[in-house]
């Protein structure tokens, strides 16, 4: 019974997060270490192709060039734009084979992460349907496992996933594709492992790393020993499953896959925990949040997710340069009939009733366009706030319903048996418990403030200045005129953020005395100040404040508002933002419905 209630939390925690880890099918010739040339070579390379026009060697190239890129930098954007230059470059040959074989490569590396598996599923289906056509077998089992990755990470998985694993591993055997049997195998791995067969869960596993280690591919070693501790920690065997997780580790960190490394310390904390190893479990739960904001708030992650918007922002570019195109056309036909219709005024007004209609479309599209384009950055935006405040809340939980719970247990009963310890233990004891269990509550309170969720926004703003209070010299203050009305959960965090945001800036570079925060409302505005005595500076350009800085302005910008600093050395700074209510209440009704 124990073990498989210990199984359930296991399978909670590995449903959200444990498939975010694998890019399936992607340069597995790249990776022999003893043929791998640099970057800048390549690039060099590349640079006299495109001057001799040489399309085939050039797609090749740029194709070459994502692995490398992938093998020094793990996930990065850099990768994609060379997989789509190759794709540009197959295309102007009209080499199709290499041309779907990229949309394969862009389709796995879109599924890494969750904001674009939809984008994924639009590369790996056209994929999947040149290859169907052309009878390509080899190329059809790869989208197909590309496919049963995508499927793996729903939270409900396809009663079929198994039976469709099978095949295309038998299908593998048959057409002696090693590699994608390999990681056929390491999927029903996985599968089983969600669907509570631990032993046919290994049974894979342990296939697929022989089949892995034979062909040297460090990444699919890497996740083999992940599901194999997974079994291990399933069986109550903590020190096998920390030694699995090890081995893991140490691929996954010579790859530089930051996301398998924040979910193999997540294991490696559950397993120390179970262990009564509580010291360790806390520092690799640390970790895990370490390498949590690496994947998900790094520049490089948000760049990836605005690569399929870019795109679609330029395709929108081209057909609006399509359209006028169309009207310089249009006007030079307009100007040959005119001298034709000159003799008539009928036809005189005629034409310039279709040039002002033509305007007049021209003008529309030329709007409905720009619209597109501000729609998608908005979209963008706000798919990277949800993601950063959604996976904020979920480690601020884990913190709080896991090792939160497990410090306040130890507690519990050291205070129950203090007759039985001496003194010089009794004392020390109780103080690191005391200090454990504050950092635990200060980080998941940082993360997603309980005040905010529960009594609203100007109860946590009091909050977070009294809580700061107790750990500054600098004196803070917060005053509030007028009724703010409730705002919802979304303009709320944001708002708590900002200030939040320009509190730290000022308490870690202003060196101020006193430090004020006012807030004021009425029926058109909502407007807040955030004043220091402290030594001022141009904020705005100072490179240590930069990432800050930007993110204050995007949220403000996201609510429709304006932000602006005014700040003189040695004469502290002023920051004045304005958030039109009429915009925050049209935000709240569209939450609400």
């Amino acid at each position: 019974m124990g073990a498989f209630l210990r199984y359930r939390r296991l399978r909670k925690e590995y449903l959200s997060t444990v498939l975010l880890l694998v890019v399936s099918s992607l340069w597995p010739k790249v990776q022999a270490r003893s043929e791998v040339a640099s970057i800048d070579s390549v690039k060099n390379q590349i640079r006299q192709l495109v001057q001799n026009q040489e399309y085939g060697k050039l797609a090749q190239s740029y194709e070459y060039l994502g692995g490398l890129y992938h093998q020094q930098y793990g996930y990065n954007k850099y990768t994609l734009d060379a997989f789509f230059n190759g794709m540009k470059y197959f295309h102007l040959r009209g080499d199709s084979l290499g041309y779907y074989n990229v949309h394969i490569k862009i389709g796995d590396y879109y599924t890494q992460d969750v904001f674009m598996q939809p984008y994924a599923r639009e590369y790996l289906s056209k994929a999947l349907q040149y290859f169907k056509r052309t009878s390509n077998g080899p190329k059809v089992i790869e989208c197909r496992l590309a496919f049963a990755n995508l499927a793996q990470k729903k939270e409900s998985i396809p009663k079929s996933l198994i039976t469709g694993l099978r095949q295309t591993e038998q299908m593998s055997a048959l057409y002696k594709q090693d590699y994608s049997q390999a990681y056929a195998q390491n999927l029903l791995a996985n599968t089983y492992l969600r669907n509570k067969q631990p032993d046919s869960a290994q049974y894979f596993a342990s296939r697929s790393l022989v089949l892995s280690q034979r062909l040297d591919i460090n990444w699919l070693i890497a996740l083999n020993y992940f599901y194999l501790g997974l079994v291990e920690q399933f069986r109550d065997h903590s020190d096998e499953a920390i030694a699995a997780y090890r081995k893991s580790y140490q691929l996954s960190e010579q790859e530089k896959n930051v996301a398998m490394m924040r979910e193999l310390s997540r294991h490696t904390a559950d397993s120390y925990s179970h262990k009564g190893d509580y010291k360790k479990a806390y520092e690799s739960a640390l970790k895990t949040l370490d390498f949590t904001n690496q994947f998900y708030y790094s520049e490089q992650t948000k760049s990836i997710r605005l690569q399929e918007l870019d795109s679609q922002v330029k395709t929108l570019a081209v057909e609006k340069k399509l359209v006028e195109e169309q009207s310089r056309h249009q006007h030079m036909l307009n100007l040959m009939l005119a001298g034709g219709l000159l003799i008539s005024v009928l036809g005189v007004f005629a034409l310039i009733f279709g040039r002002r209609q033509q305007k007049l479309i021209n003008h529309q599209q030329t709007v409905i366009a720009q619209q597109q384009i501000r729609d998608l950055e908005l979209k963008s935006l706000q798919a990277m706030i949800e993601g950063q405040e959604s996976e904020r809340s979920r480690i601020a939980r884990d913190l709080h319903d896991g090792l939160g719970i497990q410090l306040s247990r130890i507690k519990l009963f050291v205070e129950a048996h203090q007759e039985q310890l001496p003194l010089s233990v009794k004392e020390p004891l109780n103080q690191f418990l005391d200090e454990a269990c504050t950092e635990t509550r200060l980080i998941s309170s940082d993360l997603r403030p309980y005040a905010l969720s529960t009594f609203g926004l100007i109860p946590a703003l009091e909050d977070l200045v009294q809580k700061l209070n107790l750990v500054n010299e600098t004196a803070l203050t917060l005053e509030h005129y007028g009724e703010v009305p409730d705002l919802g959960d979304e303009a709320s965090v944001m708002i708590y953020r900002v200030v939040q945001e320009l509190l730290n800036n000022a308490l870690k570079h202003a060196e101020a005395e006193f430090i004020t925060v006012q807030m004021m409302a009425n029926d058109e505005a909502v407007l807040i100040s955030v004043d220091d005595d402290g030594k001022g500076g141009n904020f705005e350009t100072d490179p240590a404040k930069g990432n800050g800085i930007a993110n204050i302005k995007s949220r403000i910008a996201y609510l429709g508002g304006q932000v602006m600093w005014q700040s003189e050395p040695g004469k502290g700074t002023s920051v004045m933002i304005s958030l039109p209510m009429q915009k925050l209440v049209k935000s709240l009704s569209q939450a609400v419905v």
